[in-house]
């Protein structure tokens, strides 16, 4: 910490709680109390049941759960691959070749992601693509909008990098995609999954986009605590969150584990 006085420290950490606890910390334990409520009294829920966990851990809520998870891990994968393709690509064709890549990959986020999922959705409407109505159309738009995320941290990456490991294996004989496999990508490993886990986490909460591409048979979890929320049903909404929000959170924690070993390689 740059503050280096006592009062000064005491200063801004009251400064963050003062600011975090009701901005980020409350709201998310109102949800987890709602989850277990069975009604709402003045200003915060009240009662106790499980009943809500057990509806959205079952059935439809299950389904819905698995439909995200295979959603955000295809649509991180894809943008991973990309991503990286295109920052290693703009790193070798040069400053205006890495601008234009930039701007390229940073249009679907630039504008709001309903308006990429109208783009994806009239471009894919109709053959020789014809993707509406599947589920590769979901997973599609999710790979869109977390594409650029995977790029700049890769590409920030990549600029990173010391050119004397690659240069050592090149002196010594190793072919261009031999140095790619065996010395970039592992020097890249941190920030791979690092990128990974951010996509995947995008994906997990993207709604916008999703509303108006999902088929009936591939319902992410968000769609579902959107249109339970809508109805009323207040409580299995949050406890639907909750579960959505402890999946994000479980496979995170197990990114951030894989990132962490490969940083000691």
């Amino acid at each position: 910490m740059l503050v280096h006085s006592r009062k000064s420290r005491r200063a801004v950490w009251a400064v963050f709680f003062a600011l975090f606890l009701p901005l980020f910390a409350l709201p998310l334990l109102v949800v987890l109390a709602a989850s277990f409520a069975t009604n709402w009294s003045s200003a915060l829920p009240s009662g106790f049941t499980t009943g809500h966990y057990t509806a959205a851990t079952r059935g439809e809520s299950l389904q819905a759960l698995t439909t995200s998870l295979v959603t955000a891990l295809t649509a991180s994968v894809l943008a991973l691959v990309v991503g990286t393709w295109a920052a290693l690509a703009g790193h070798a064709l040069g400053k205006r070749g890495k601008r234009l890549l930039d701007a390229l990959f940073m249009l679907p986020v630039a504008v709001p992601s309903v308006v990429t999922g109208l783009a994806i959705l009239v471009a894919f409407s109709r053959p020789p693509v014809l993707l509406n109505g599947t589920r590769w159309i979901v997973i599609l738009a999710h790979a869109v909008l977390v594409t650029a995320f995977a790029h700049q941290s890769v590409s920030a990456a990549v600029v990173r990098l010391d050119p004397a490991y690659e240069q050592a294996a090149a002196s010594l004989g190793a072919r261009p995609l031999y140095v790619l496999w065996r010395v970039r990508l592992p020097l890249l490993l941190p920030s791979l999954t690092a990128a990974a886990g951010l996509c995947f986490a995008l994906s997990m909460g993207e709604l916008s986009a999703t509303v108006m591409l999902y088929p009936p048979d591939w319902t992410p979890l968000p769609v579902q605590i959107y249109a339970a929320t809508d109805r009323g049903a207040l409580f299995t909404g949050s406890a639907l969150a909750v579960v959505l929000m402890t999946a994000t959170v479980l496979v995170l924690f197990a990114v951030s584990r894989m990132r962490t070993r490969a940083s000691y390689r």
